[in-house]
C-alpha cells in the first residue's frame, strides 16, 4: 500500500468486511516513483485501442501528463476524456505512482503549442537525436499520427528530434520517446 506522503507501507490486515478494512502498519519505507523530469506526451488522436495503450503504458513508465489533439492526418475523432482519465488512474495504481497524469484534449496542434511546455516534435530522420537532448528538463513530446506529420505541422515547431532510422507506430514512438527522454534527464 502507498500512502499520500510517499511511503510504501506493509499492512497486516486484521479484519475485512464489505464496509470496512482494518489493519496495522508493520513497516514503511520511502517510495519515490515519480521522475524528476516532467515529460508530457502530446499525441495525435489515434483509434481507441492504440490511444488507450499509449495512455496506459506511458502512465506506467512515468509520463507527467497527456495532450490528445487532432493532427491534419488523424483518423480518429472525438474526445473521451473521462475514459482516458480512468485508464491513467488504473495504470498509475498498477505502477505504484503517487499521482495520476492529467489528460486533456486540444482541437489542433497550434492550440496544443499554446499550452505545451518546450515542445519537441518526434520526426523520423531528424538530425538531432532525442537521446542526446539533455535539456530542458521538462518537455512536451509531440507524437504524430500514423500517416505522419503534414508539411504545415512540421513548420509549426522549432525543435524536432528523432528516435533512430526506423519507422515506428505512434504508440511505440510515444513509449520509446518517453523512455529515452527520461533516461537522458536522470
Amino acid at each position: 500500500m502507498i500512502d499520500p506522503a510517499g511511503y510504501m507501507l506493509t499492512v497486516r490486515l486484521e479484519s475485512v468486511s464489505p464496509d470496512l478494512v482494518e489493519g496495522v502498519v508493520v513497516s514503511a519505507r520511502q517510495h519515490h516513483p515519480e521522475p524528476e523530469a516532467r515529460i508530457t506526451i502530446a499525441i495525435a488522436n489515434l483509434p481507441a485501442p492504440a490511444l488507450e495503450m499509449v495512455l496506459s503504458r506511458c502512465t506506467e513508465a512515468g509520463a507527467f501528463g497527456f495532450h490528445v489533439f487532432q493532427a491534419d492526418r488523424s483518423v480518429a475523432l472525438g474526445a473521451k476524456k473521462e475514459r482516458w482519465q480512468t485508464i491513467c488512474r488504473e495504470a498509475a495504481m498498477l505502477a505504484g505512482r503517487l499521482r495520476v497524469p492529467e489528460v486533456d484534449a486540444q482541437p489542433a496542434l497550434q492550440d496544443l503549442l499554446k499550452v505545451g511546455e518546450h515542445p519537441v516534435m518526434l520526426v523520423r530522420g531528424a538530425p538531432l537525436s532525442l537521446a542526446k537532448m539533455s535539456g530542458p528538463r521538462d518537455i512536451t513530446l509531440l507524437v504524430g499520427p500514423e500517416g505522419g506529420w503534414s508539411d504545415r505541422e512540421l513548420g509549426l515547431v522549432e525543435i524536432s528530434a528523432g528516435l533512430g532510422p526506423r519507422n515506428l507506430r505512434a504508440e511505440t514512438a510515444a513509449l520509446v520517446g518517453l523512455a529515452v527522454a527520461l533516461a537522458a534527464r536522470e
